[in-house]
């Protein structure tokens, strides 16, 4: 008998053209959904629990499927584990019930973003942090995430291509720290648009740096109009962070 399963998985992305399967190079959800049809016998469809760029990568990334199989959920990491690249690894795993959608039944997911503000990049961060030589005002950056925060129309935040028509999010947790040369921004919210993280950290930047004034970004965001903001953060420096859902699904 099939039953729904709830994977959770932690990869880095620098390899893979994002999480949904692609017909111009290989993306996460291929290798899962192959990997997984070979040892239940039979094709598996997996859900995502979000479609995370290229280069993009996922500390707890949770995706769900049906299969009808002896081993035990607490098990199916260590089976999967033997057989998937080493950039990708099954961390957890459990029974969920029929109707759980790793998707949609998400109800608040975190999203870290790393900038390496020095004047020569790390070789060993090259996958993970968007190196930026010129300096940058910290104590505006600070400032600038508490003018973002909260819940209101974030589509001046949204690549173009998206075709969400509800632009309206609760971004209920943004802020940034810094040690040493490295700031890692934090963003939590029940739902993120396209691009909207690397968008509000292609800001952040530009108040850094000079380029937007911290005191109209208010009335900027109130505009809603893409151009007037700061350009997209490049992929590698982000990662899904964590995922939650109701305390059933836990």
């Amino acid at each position: 008998m099939k039953r729904k399963y709830r994977l959770v998985l932690a990869f880095d992305g620098t390899a893979y053209h994002g999480w949904q399967r692609q017909q111009n190079g290989v993306a996460v959800q291929e290798i899962m959904e192959d990997t997984l049809s070979g040892v239940m016998g039979g094709p598996v469809a997996v859900t995502g629990c979000s479609r995370t760029d290229a280069g993009v990568h996922a500390r707890r990334f949770v995706c769900s499927f049906f299969a009808d199989t002896t081993i035990p959920a607490e098990k199916l990491p260590f089976v999967l584990n033997t057989l998937l690249p080493p950039d990708i690894r099954a961390i957890g795993c459990e029974t969920a019930p029929d109707d759980f959608n790793a998707r949609f039944d998400a109800v608040r997911k975190t999203y870290k973003y790393q900038i390496l503000n020095a004047p020569f990049a790390d070789p060993f961060l090259r996958n993970y942090a968007w190196h930026y030589p010129a300096k940058l005002d910290f104590e505006k950056m600070k400032a600038a995430c508490a003018v973002i925060r909260g819940k209101k129309d974030f589509r001046c935040f949204m690549a173009a291509g998206s075709t969400v028509k509800n632009t309206v999010r609760d971004l209920d947790g943004l802020w940034a720290d810094k040690e040493g040369d490295l700031i890692t921004v934090t963003a939590s919210a029940n739902g993120f648009l396209y691009n909207m993280v690397r968008i509000i950290v292609g800001t952040l930047v530009y108040i850094g740096n000079g380029k937007l004034n911290l005191e109209e970004l208010g009335e900027l965001i109130e505009k809603g109009d893409r151009r007037l903001l700061g350009i997209t953060a490049p992929p590698q420096g982000l990662r899904l962070y964590e995922v939650e859902y109701e305390k059933r699904e836990k």
